[in-house]
């Protein structure tokens, strides 16, 4: 047995969501020797690039959290201004890509996931992606944390799904079935010029906590099924390349759009790197 497959069945018997919680308990520690060993570890062992980040220094930070989180300089993440180029929203790299075939999404090679269970088991809210298309985004721990809008869109609806933690890199992505519709995540249903787009913020091993910027912290929440409607009485718009949400740690994120919606970029396959602005597709419009 490989090194990538014995990590990825050690996973199965991990307390998952006690070891995220403690991090996150330690990920917010303001005690400064704490946090500062911390941060200069990590930021040391991932070799983060500090010269993109607006606080360049890592102790100035005042928690891991915040360090983990940093915003950018301005300009650092130029957005596609073509307005029939679907911007990345994160920086990361492609895990997978492509057509939403029988209602299943491919996670890895041979490796394929049912739409419907990513959404919640929810039919209907799965159906208008059904034949559509979908891209997943890796995040690495070195990465920038903030999710941004790929395109300006109005937030319909968040569903919150309860699930493991599993790690999210490709060892595991390779090795364990169904993962991201394991894993806890935050669905948010928008509505588009290219038609209905959900993004999928996939929780993960040692995972902190998933954010956005009209709800504040949503996980950890009481872990049950939790739908909630955003169209009123005050919609909440949110412009092409606006932050919508970040992660405490990294994870994944998954776009889904239906038929037709948008045309991958030809260059992108497993494990491209991306980089949050740059164009991603281009919308059928």
């Amino acid at each position: 047995m490989n090194k990538a497959k014995l990590f990825a069945l050690s996973q199965y018997l991990l307390p998952h969501h006690l070891l995220s919680r403690l991090t996150g308990h330690l990920a917010a520690c303001q005690i400064g020797w704490v946090k500062n060993l911390l941060i200069t570890r990590f930021a040391k062992h991932f070799q983060v690039d500090m010269s993109e980040a607006q606080e360049e220094q890592l102790t100035a930070y005042a928690s891991f959290n915040d360090f983990f989180t940093r915003p950018l300089k301005p300009g650092a993440r130029p957005i596609t201004p073509d307005p029939k180029q679907l911007a990345c929203p994160a920086d990361g790299a492609i895990s997978e890509l492509g057509s939403l075939e029988h209602g299943r999404v491919l996670q890895a090679k041979g490796i394929h996931y049912s739409l419907t269970r990513l959404l919640g088991d929810d039919a209907d809210k799965a159906a208008p992606f059904m034949g559509g298309s979908f891209a997943t985004i890796y995040l690495s721990p070195r990465d920038y944390h903030r999710v941004h809008m790929p395109l300006g869109a109005t937030l319909k609806e968040t569903l919150y799904v309860p699930g493991r933690l599993f790690s999210v890199n490709q060892a595991t992505a390779d090795n364990v079935p169904g993962l991201f519709a394991r894993n806890e995540r935050l669905v948010c249903f928008f509505d588009t010029q290219a038609g209905p787009m959900a993004m999928v913020l996939v929780g993960a091993m040692i995972v902190a906590g998933i954010e956005t910027v009209w709800d504040g912290q949503v996980t950890p929440p009481v872990r049950q099924v939790t739908l909630k409607d955003f169209t009123d009485p005050q919609p909440v718009v949110l412009e092409k390349g606006e932050e919508m949400g970040r992660f405490k740690l990294g994870s994944t994120v998954i776009l889904l759009f239906g038929p037709d919606a948008v045309k991958w970029r030809d260059d992108l396959e497993n494990l491209t790197p991306v980089k949050l602005g740059e164009p991603l597709a281009e919308l059928n419009l």
